[in-house]
């Protein structure tokens, strides 16, 4: 498959990165406070005292304070006798995460597939083809995703179950398909897929059912709360763990690593057990355990996959020159002062000199030897030979003959 044929100013990337990310993050903050919110309300709901309001189907209320006013929130079991004149709905911010985060996507690995998406060391795969995988990935993880809600609906540990086995199925699947920083956003992408079609195909829906019976005059059906209900729980516990994806390529110690995928998984479980953590402690119960098993279990994770430094003793001296060779084909195409693949050097590190080598040897042994993150998407082909030299000179002291 012949490889996507659109190219744009790196200057116009930089700004289209920098406004949808922009947006991307505000809309997701919307998004997920509301989803917070949402959810600490329902837990913090009582069944009301007065008579006359269990009457009217309300179902509970609670009091809350803030922005230094009282609020009196009342929830309906089902839906209200009148439905009010102004009805406020909370769909767009979801709209405009998904949105924007595609955009994102389009714009970061979708455009540059060859430098973000692919590593020619995992697989082999064109552009068009890394594209397709992608995108159809992200309609696959919410069609599964639907179907196994409406079968096991009743049995949430069992589809909690399942869905996690699938969640770490395709983490290892994609992991053999994409490079590591891609994988991790290809599973946020997917898992943010799942939840904006919760929005999309089933709260919304309901909402609408709910306000359709009352205008029609019928008496609204109590299950398109559930569905609603449902699905925005899931929502919810997926939400840290989204969040993780969206700040992984900051952290190549997790993508870089050998096990990328299970330590993706990890991380994932345990962002949805300190969110419910969050939701017990809204209904009354605070478990100190669950705070204390997760800080637990990062800190093994964090010992399991420390970097090894290998022992230079006893090998023959790295020369120089066999460094800086390997520098200049794999790296200077970006750390540069007239870098062939980038508009301007990231984070300014250059790699031109001797001295510039030397400056940066504990970042070339984090981002080439020990996670592999860079070159990115290995675009310049460095070998494990050639990341092995690099890793005995450093390791020998990093000199500069």
């Amino acid at each position: 498959m012949a490889p996507l044929l659109v190219s744009l100013d790196p200057y116009v990337t930089d700004w289209l990165n920098l406004l949808a990310r922009w947006l991307h993050v505000i809309a997701g903050i919307v998004w997920i406070g509301s989803s917070f919110y949402f959810i600490a309300l329902d837990n913090h709901l009582r069944p009301p005292q007065d008579e006359r309001e269990r009457e009217a189907g309300i179902g509970g209320e609670t009091w809350e304070i803030h922005g230094g006013g009282f609020y009196n929130i009342k929830k309906y079991l089902v839906a209200p006798r009148v439905l009010p004149e102004t009805l406020h709905w909370f769909k767009w911010e979801a709209y405009t995460t998904w949105l924007s985060g595609f955009a994102l996507m389009i714009v970061l690995y979708y455009l540059n597939a060859d430098t973000y998406l692919i590593d020619k060391s995992v697989a082999n795969l064109s552009t068009g083809e890394a594209v397709a995988i992608s995108i159809a990935l992200l309609a696959a993880a919410w069609v599964v995703y639907d179907v196994l809600c409406r079968l096991l609906a009743a049995r949430p540990l069992i589809l909690a179950s399942v869905l996690l086995g699938l969640i770490t199925f395709a983490a290892w699947g994609v992991s053999h398909l994409f490079s590591g920083r891609a994988t991790y956003l290809q599973i946020g992408a997917m898992l943010g897929t799942m939840m904006v079609g919760n929005v999309f195909f089933v709260i919304i829906p309901a909402h609408w059912e709910l306000v359709r019976a009352k205008q029609a005059g019928r008496e609204p059906d109590p299950a398109a709360n559930a569905r609603g209900k449902l699905r925005s729980v899931h929502n919810n516990y997926l939400t840290l763990p989204v969040v993780f994806t969206m700040l992984s390529n900051h952290f190549p110690f997790t993508y870089g690593h050998s096990y990328s995928w299970l330590i993706l998984v990890v991380l994932l479980v345990i962002g949805a057990w300190v969110r419910h953590f969050f939701n017990l402690r809204h209904l009354g119960r605070t478990v100190w355990a669950i705070p204390v098993t997760a800080a637990i279990a990062i800190a093994v994770l964090a010992i399991l996959i420390r970097p090894q430094n290998e022992s230079a003793a006893g090998a023959p001296a790295v020369p120089f020159a066999q460094v800086a060779r390997i520098v200049d084909q794999r790296c200077t195409a970006c750390h540069s002062q007239h870098p062939t693949k980038v508009s301007a050097a990231p984070r300014g590190i250059k790699l031109d000199t001797p001295g510039e080598i030397r400056t940066q040897a504990s970042a070339i042994e984090q981002q080439a030897v020990q996670t592999q993150a860079m070159p990115l998407g290995n675009v310049t082909g460095m070998t494990k030979a050639e990341r092995d030299v690099l890793g005995r000179w450093i390791a020998q002291g990093a000199r500069i003959p």
